[in-house]
């Protein structure tokens, strides 16, 4: 399963940004049944951010969220995320 957030960030807050998401992202990477992820930023629109990550299944995912670690370091970041649906399966493998 895919969980995909996406942020719109001012320029000038970019690097600081830059810092947290990397946080978030480091945080959910130790959590059991993490698969991989990135961080992205929009090539034409510089204010636009994605966080992607990979999960075996979408129990592993809600697990990582309940941790200490991601309540701490990945929580406060996915709360600013743009309000829209971001946990995505491939049918192919039902």
């Amino acid at each position: 399963m895919l969980a995909i957030a996406r942020f719109s960030v001012p320029l000038a807050s970019a690097d600081q940004f830059f810092q947290e998401i990397q946080g978030a992202h480091a945080a959910l990477a130790q959590a059991v049944g993490y698969l991989g992820g990135e961080v992205g930023q929009n090539l034409d629109d510089p204010s636009l951010w994605t966080l992607m990550t990979q999960w075996q299944n979408v129990g592993s995912y809600r697990r990582a969220l309940s941790s200490t670690r991601v309540k701490m370091e990945a929580i406060p970041l996915l709360a600013r995320a743009i309000d829209e649906p971001g946990a995505f399966e491939n049918p192919a493998s039902q």
